[in-house]
């Protein structure tokens, strides 16, 4: 039986990718920094779709813990997905130093540090597929939210250069470009409903992309070409633009 490793399970999408997968007949395992929150998760996915489903505990923050909570999973995935990550007000992370650490090493350097592990495995076994939501902040540094921005710019960067890498050991890497989700992470913020997802739709959007093999994907279509008009903006332009 096919298995998914979610990283960051208690996060609406991390949820919702869950119960996609399940559906799909995929055995789950949740990971994230406290177990007990997502007990009654576990056992509606087992119950609701007959499936096994394990839970763990993981620390993004925390790297040194990084491979022994992978050595300890009881079966390795055929898939993982990463799905934790931090955003504050952009004021916030520019000016409290703990909080631009928290941003930069939640969204890169703890998913890297996973992924590194798991994407060794998958390239000896020859198998496997990984998928990373990464975010549309990063195809551009814009003044409201450059430190979080800027980490999922490197993340973005990552996905592409180990996409490169394990290529040549028939693993698979989805770079997933969300936009505008409505999350616990956003709930603050007046997004404008025409541009945001709901965490069903990015969940359906991961299991095809990865069925497809894609590279990129945006969950909704258009972002690609609004990033594109962002993208071609001069820089003598774009930096008078309050954005």
């Amino acid at each position: 039986m096919a298995s998914v490793l979610i990283l960051g399970a208690t996060s609406d999408i991390g949820t919702a990718i869950a119960r996609k997968f399940a559906g799909e007949k995929y055995d789950v395992q949740l990971a994230c920094r406290n177990p007990l929150s997502i007990s009654n998760i576990a056992a509606d996915i087992r119950i609701r779709y007959q499936q096994d489903c394990k839970v763990y505990a993981f620390d993004a923050m925390d790297f040194k813990s990084h491979q022994p909570f992978y050595d300890g999973l009881l079966s390795k995935p055929d898939i993982a997905i990463c799905v934790f990550g931090y955003m504050t007000e952009n004021d916030i992370a520019v000016s409290n130093t703990e909080e631009t650490l928290k941003t930069i090493h939640t969204n890169y350097t703890g998913a890297v540090s996973i992924l590194n592990i798991i994407a060794q495995d998958f390239a000896a076994r020859k198998s496997g597929a990984i998928a990373g939501i990464s975010s549309v902040a990063g195809e551009r540094g814009r003044q409201s939210n450059y430190i979080y921005g800027s980490a999922k710019a490197g993340f973005t960067a990552y996905l592409s250069g180990l996409r490169n890498s394990l290529y040549k050991d028939n693993v698979h890497v989805l770079t997933v470009l969300p936009g505008f989700v409505y999350t616990k992470m956003t709930e603050n913020l007046d997004l404008p409903k025409l541009l945001t997802a709901n965490p069903a739709d990015v969940a359906s959007a991961v299991y095809a992309g990865l069925k497809k093999k894609k590279n990129v994907i945006y969950v909704k279509w258009f972002w690609r070409w609004i990033m594109y008009i962002i993208k071609a903006i001069p820089e003598s332009i774009f930096k008078r633009k309050q954005l």
